[in-house]
């Protein structure tokens, strides 16, 4: 075996310092994330000149073996194309220019000191209603993380709270309850290097949809997942016209349990958690289904999607992920005659088409190499079978539907080259020109590759006719449909726009379908302790010391260097920047975008801190009017924080100024919870939607409020001898109004009496997040009170004030204390490169 030559720190760093031009974050990034190590960990890459090397051979090797010559029914450049060569590929790959094979791909392909995936996602079989169902769920997850997989996983098949159940519980928890596991699951496999991913999805009618909605925000709850909501057409138009809503299990077959709700209550609870915390996320199933070029197929039906939403598919199927530089197309970038190279973008897209399903045949591969070491490994078979019967499961799926997922990035930097405001109805006009000829060079390959190579197992023109993105390809590609229908097409999915982070740095583009973010910015990077010579710009209140840079957008320098300008005013990224563009305007391009994307789409609409939840609800709703397949609304410090000193002086005032008066009648909510084995319920008064007192215990020790009540009213009642009583009073399913006298008398006489000091504390203003922390601090002794507190803390958590927190900045990779943004649904560093989703 030839014996790799090793290469020491330094000398990869000088190398990759020259390949990014000193662009010091590039070169890092590179280095941390994709350069190939030994089993020692010694670079045995020296840049990424090596790695494109160590790439183009293996993709040129699949190419060798389907090497077929064109026929008569090829289309015009298939004809005239010549062989994908190595040498070729190495080309399309070098600097990052034209394609972009991304994450696992960079990192695993052709690495003999790694078995990984290849697949950048996947998503989880149907969870079956069943303890050993989850719990094989929660295998799967750790065995993909392992292998560098994020993973997407639907719960709306898990029954509901308080059904009953074959063991000794009687009745389940329900299907919330199992989140923290998978939560859990995804932290523990992500440390020491590997990083998991995970996205949990529930649909909008599955009975515990509420607990659903709040389960993050407690921001210490499921910190290992995003999560997001199934929205259905049935849901949003019940929302429209304020009618009601139908709560049912199982979700898609004949419901042994219903319940109806108000859809737009539910819909403003959805929305006020998005606005709060930015989560849950949105996804328009209906269209995510309907507009899709696979999910019509049997078995291949959309379930979840992957953790940044771009990329729906059925359980059981991954996706690999490909990228095209849109600004190496440009020709006389930020010049007088700058103009978009549409022939050049349609080979080249063309081609990464074809490499798109080499990719998957290269995957199959690394999927046998993964079984025969699952094979190989020393333990017994029924411990390994269930991690061998998934990766089983993803060789057929992979094989039958050859799912390809071909993005882009750069395109704000195309637009501002072209001399284009990022939201002019002119930039509109040249992204869906990029668009078309993307879309026709991206299926005039697959169509080709399908006389070539044979189309997808199951393809099947009564299915295709089913799809609404087929019949908008038979309207504006009639050509395009007409070969199809006739010789069908290798990839039952091909095109998405997925997160592009890191890939974005190493190209030094914009990012995907982003505005830029920032046009310039301080990059912090922190000095070695006992380092003399270093100069320090920053101390941080740990004492870690740090230099800063000024740091351009790597497009707006070139247009610096081209143009002898430096007055960030007068480039062509003026008024283009993330929060300068309106979200109708994001809207619309998402649109036009989606409009020829087989997948999804994932992109960040960032809005300023004092959006309302108003606003947020109409971004919503016009992106579901626009045919949208999700949505990410991000408002900025809606992460976790510390309070802001505006609420501070505002809730210093109100204390000084005495307590507000209470009404006769309080609007109250119903909070249901677990305190260990059991449970416990809380009724919050509200005053303002703030809480104003609190009566909470065990619900044995309660009165009876049936389990679809969620709101009410608390109201005090002046009885002779000036005594006082809480009533509650709620309306039942049939409209009744049901009073239930003696609130005050229906709880633990213990537990009464501080909820008194505690409803006390709160009616002088002050903040929840200070009031939880008092709760939490007191020093019981009993652990019945104990037990007490903790279910009051549990409740008070879920009114942490809206516009309350600000943005946690500190990169957990390089510690930068300001390195973190939000972009495309994952956060990334600016300092380091890191990017996460989840």
């Amino acid at each position: 075996m030839k014996k790799n030559k090793i290469y020491p720190y330094k000398k990869v760093l000088r190398a990759c310092l020259r390949y990014f031009n000193n662009d010091e974050l590039a070169a890092s990034a590179w280095m941390g994330k994709y350069a190939m190590r030994d089993a020692g960990g010694n670079f045995i890459e020296l840049d990424p000149s090596d790695m494109h090397r160590r790439l183009a051979e293996q993709f040129a090797r699949i190419e060798k073996k389907f090497a077929k010559g064109s026929t008569p029914d090829h289309s015009e450049y298939g004809r005239a194309r010549g062989t994908l060569s190595a040498e070729k590929i190495f080309s399309l790959f070098d600097k990052f220019r034209y394609v972009i094979p991304q994450g696992s791909v960079m990192s695993a392909l052709g690495n003999p000191n790694t078995v990984a995936s290849l697949s950048n996602c996947v998503v989880l079989p149907k969870v079956y209603d069943s303890y050993a169902g989850i719990l094989t769920a929660d295998q799967q997850m750790a065995q993909l993380f392992k292998r560098r997989c994020g993973v997407g996983v639907d719960i709306s098949s898990i029954r509901p709270a308080g059904m009953p159940v074959s063991n000794a519980a009687r009745s389940t928890s329900g299907a919330v309850s199992f989140m923290e596991r998978y939560s859990n699951t995804t932290r523990e496999v992500a440390q020491h290097g590997r990083r998991g991913a995970l996205m949990i999805t529930m649909d909008i009618a599955h009975p515990d949809i509420e607990k659903f909605i709040v389960a993050k925000q407690d921001r210490t709850k499921v910190t290992g997942a995003n999560i997001s909501v199934r929205l259905s057409d049935e849901f949003m138009h019940a929302v429209e016209k304020d009618k009601k809503f139908t709560l049912r299990f199982p979700v898609e077959r004949k419901a042994k349990y219903e319940r109806k709700i108000n859809a737009r209550e539910l819909w403003d609870r959805v929305v006020k958690c998005a606005h709060s915390t930015a989560e849950p996320g949105l996804i328009f199933w209906d269209r995510q289904h309907e507009y899709s070029t696979s999910s019509f197929y049997p078995g291949f039906k959309n379930i979840s999607t992957n953790p940044c939403s771009e990329i729906a598919m059925q359980g059981g199927d991954s996706c690999r992920l490909i990228a095209l530089n849109l600004f190496s197309f440009v020709n006389d970038p930020f010049g007088r005659a700058a103009s978009f190279d549409h022939k050049k973008f349609y080979e080249i897209v063309y081609e990464a088409q074809r490499l798109s399903d080499d990719l998957v045949e290269l995957e199959l591969e690394s999927i046998e190499r993964i079984l025969k070491k699952i094979n190989a490994d020393p333990e017994p078979g029924d411990i390994k079978k269930t991690e061998y019967d998934l990766w089983k499961l993803l060789y057929r799926n992979g094989k039958k539907g050859r799912r390809t997922g071909l993005g882009f990035t750069a395109m704000a930097d195309v637009l501002a080259a072209l001399g284009l405001k990022f939201d002019s109805l002119e930039a509109l006009n040249v992204m869906e020109a990029i668009m078309r000829t993307k879309c026709n060079a991206e299926f005039d390959s697959s169509i080709d590759l399908a006389i070539e190579r044979g189309k997808f197992n199951a393809f099947d023109i009564r299915i295709e006719n089913k799809s609404g993105f087929i019949k908008m390809l038979k309207k504006e590609f009639p050509g395009v449909h007409k070969r199809m229908m006739k010789f069908g097409r290798r990839n039952i999915s091909l095109s998405t726009v997925a997160p592009t982070g890191t890939l974005s740095i190493l190209s030094q583009t914009s990012s995907g379908i982003e505005p830029v973010f920032m046009l310039q910015y301080k990059r912090r990077k922190k000095v070695s302790p006992g380092d003399e010579h270093a100069r320090i710009d920053l101390v941080d209140a740990t004492g870690d010391a740090w230099q800063e840079y000024d740091v351009y957008h790597p497009k707006l320098k070139t247009w610096m260097e081209l143009s002898g300008q430096d007055d960030v005013s007068k480039s062509p990224y003026r008024d283009s920047t993330a929060e300068e563009i309106s979200w109708k305007k994001r809207l619309e391009i998402q649109a036009i975008v989606q409009k020829y994307t087989t997948h999804s789409i994932s992109s960040t609409i960032n809005l300023p801190s004092d959006v309302t939840v108003e606003q947020v609800s109409e971004i919503y709703f016009e992106a579901w009017k626009k045919g949208l397949k999700g949505i990410t609304v991000y408002r900025s410090g809606s992460r976790t924080g510390v309070l802001v000193a505006n609420e501070e002086k505002e809730a210093h005032a109100q204390v000084h100024a005495g307590p507000p008066v209470r009404p006769v009648a309080l609007e109250a909510d119903v909070v249901r919870f677990r305190n260990g084995e059991e449970q416990w319920i809380a009724v919050v008064g509200l005053l303002n939607d703030h809480p104003y007192e609190i009566f909470t215990g065990r619900e044995e020790d309660s009165f009876f409020i049936p389990a679809n009540v969620i709101k009410g009213k608390v109201k005090r009642m002046v009885l002779p001898g000036n005594k006082k009583r809480y009533d509650f009073v709620y309306t039942d399913d049939k409209g009744n109004g049901i009073t239930v006298e003696g609130l005050s008398r229906s709880f633990n006489k213990e537990f009464w009496n501080y909820a008194k000091l505690i409803s006390g504390v709160l009616r002088y203003g002050m903040p929840i997040l200070n009031v939880i922390e008092l709760v939490e601090n007191l020093n019981l002794y009993s652990d019945n009170i104990n037990t007490w507190k903790n279910g009051v803390v549990r409740a008070l958590k879920k009114y942490i004030p809206e516009g309350s927190f600000a943005l946690e900045r500190k990169c957990p990779e390089c510690g930068d204390p300001g390195g973190l943004f939000y972009q495309e649904g994952c956060l990334q560093c600016r300092s380091c490169g890191y990017s996460v989703c989840g």
